[in-house]
């Protein structure tokens, strides 16, 4: 079983991220992952854009498949997101890749975008590593 298959069999657990929102892991890799969404009217808010809620469940899930595959176990500490611009496309790319990696913390930097290169939103994220049981 590959890399991919065993984080999308673990992380496909998260029912909220993968069956409510629709949220398809693409790429995992050392302290690295990309989630990808193609966006449906269930994603658009009353005015017609694509809702923040989205953006930041699309980092919160690449931020935990980054920082917990084949790692210790690790939580969210804080996370901060900033909206950049409006989706042009139909179709979102969150990437998440580690800043630093240290014995208790860490943090990540999350970069979302369409399929049209527009960059939609940036969020850093730092987590705690929950000691092992």
């Amino acid at each position: 079983m590959t890399d991919l298959e065993k984080a999308r069999e673990f992380f496909g657990k998260d029912a909220f991220a993968t069956k409510a929102a629709g949220l398809e892991i693409t790429a995992v890799g050392d302290h690295y992952a990309k989630v990808e969404l193609d966006l449906d009217e269930r994603h658009y808010n009353a005015i017609g854009a694509v809702m923040g809620g989205v953006y930041f469940t699309m980092s919160d899930f690449a931020f935990a498949i980054a920082s917990n595959f084949n790692a210790q176990p690790c939580v969210t500490l804080d996370s901060h997101i900033t909206y950049l611009a409006p989706a042009k496309g139909r179709h979102l790319i969150a990437e998440t890749h580690c800043v630093k990696d240290g014995k208790r913390t860490c943090f990540y930097r999350i970069s979302i975008r369409d399929e049209l290169g527009t960059e939609v939103a940036t969020v850093i994220n730092q987590g705690y590593k929950v000691a092992a049981d």
